[in-house]
């Protein structure tokens, strides 16, 4: 279903796409008398899927969620980038940079994105470096083919293969809440 969808958007795109291209060059001749005021544009952005979630933050994860929507910037990537990267790491971690926690430890997972050393993520070090997890877990979704139009679970499975694939989705609200509060502050 998720193919037969993402095929569906990428249609309808490149319709509209191709109508920009060949109706652009016909208005760009069209009569400059006519009155050319500004017309607004109403964007749609996507409804979280299913239930939300919300936890209440304490100071030191607000400063992980800034770190994120830092190494987002950094990065180079857009808004959603960081609003995927938040709701990630609320189901991972609750934005808590997490050591190991022995008996209570998911194998060898750490940090904010619960990443393993044993996977290849980086030293434990690196992994608990928020700026560092971040990066990793970015460079990841650059790889996902169409990351950006995807649904945010979809998005996050992808790069962090969960045993419980559909839990990102319910931080989407509270991760996109957060953006928005953080991304220019």
């Amino acid at each position: 279903m998720n193919t037969i969808f993402r095929k569906s958007m990428l249609s309808v795109a490149g319709l509209a796409f191709a109508g920009g291209v060949f109706a652009g060059p016909i208005a760009a001749h069209a009569n400059p008398a006519v009155d050319t005021k500004p017309v607004a544009v109403a964007v749609q952005t996507a409804k979280p899927h299913g239930d939300q979630s919300r936890i209440t933050l304490n100071d030191e994860q607000t400063a992980n969620v800034k770190a994120i929507i830092a190494a987002t910037k950094k990065a180079g990537l857009p808004e959603r980038a960081a609003v995927i990267s938040i709701a990630t790491s609320l189901q991972e971690s609750k934005l808590e940079n997490l050591g190991h926690l022995g008996d209570m430890n998911d194998h060898d997972s750490l940090g904010l994105f619960q990443q393993r050393p044993s996977s290849g993520w980086g030293t434990p070090e690196q992994i608990t470096n928020p700026e560092y997890s971040t990066t990793a877990f970015l460079k990841g979704l650059k790889q996902v083919d169409g990351w950006q139009d995807m649904p945010l679970t979809d998005a996050a499975q992808t790069v962090q293969v969960s045993a419980y694939p559909d839990a990102y989705a319910q931080w989407e609200q509270q991760a996109t809440d957060l953006v928005a509060q953080h991304w220019n502050s």
